[in-house]
């Protein structure tokens, strides 16, 4: 199982960011790709607590989120095209820096390297072992990287 706990798969997910560039364009869903990797940088952060974030779990996690989790962590699968992204991490803007903005993205993913989070707690899935972290960022990361190609 693939992890960003891994520093081949922290190598492999780099180098994939730096591959992107203003051109690709989105296989599905509504983002480009600056609004992508400004997505998944600010969650990254929010896994890493490196704003210091308040995590509190949904009432429909509490209900349904450990068997997702598990559906989702104990496999190789990637993740589904067009999943909900959680009403935190909706980009609105939709130019920037994406030379800066990749750099942000990578700094990140190498940060896992070092992870200590133990206040995390996932809005939807909850309480997570630190396994299922790593797995559930890699795929994350992966699946917004094959959304563009990369």
């Amino acid at each position: 199982m693939k992890t960003n706990f891994d520093q081949s798969v922290r190598d492999e997910l780099i180098n994939r960011i730096h591959s992107l560039d203003e051109h690709h364009q989105a296989r599905w869903g509504k983002m480009n790709v600056y609004q992508m990797t400004l997505h998944c940088t600010l969650w990254d952060e929010w896994v890493l607590g490196t704003h210091n974030p308040v995590y509190r779990q949904k009432l429909i996690g509490k209900l349904f989120g450990k068997l997702a989790l598990k559906k989702i962590t104990l496999n190789n699968k990637p993740m589904k095209i067009n999943m909900p992204a959680g009403r935190d991490f909706i980009i609105k803007e939709e130019t920037g820096d994406l030379v800066l903005q990749k750099e942000r993205w990578a700094r990140r993913i190498s940060e896992y390297e070092q992870y200590f989070n133990p206040a995390f707690i996932h809005d939807f899935f909850g309480k997570m072992m630190k396994e299922q972290i790593g797995t559930l960022a890699y795929k994350h990361s992966d699946h917004h990287l094959r959304q563009f190609g990369a």
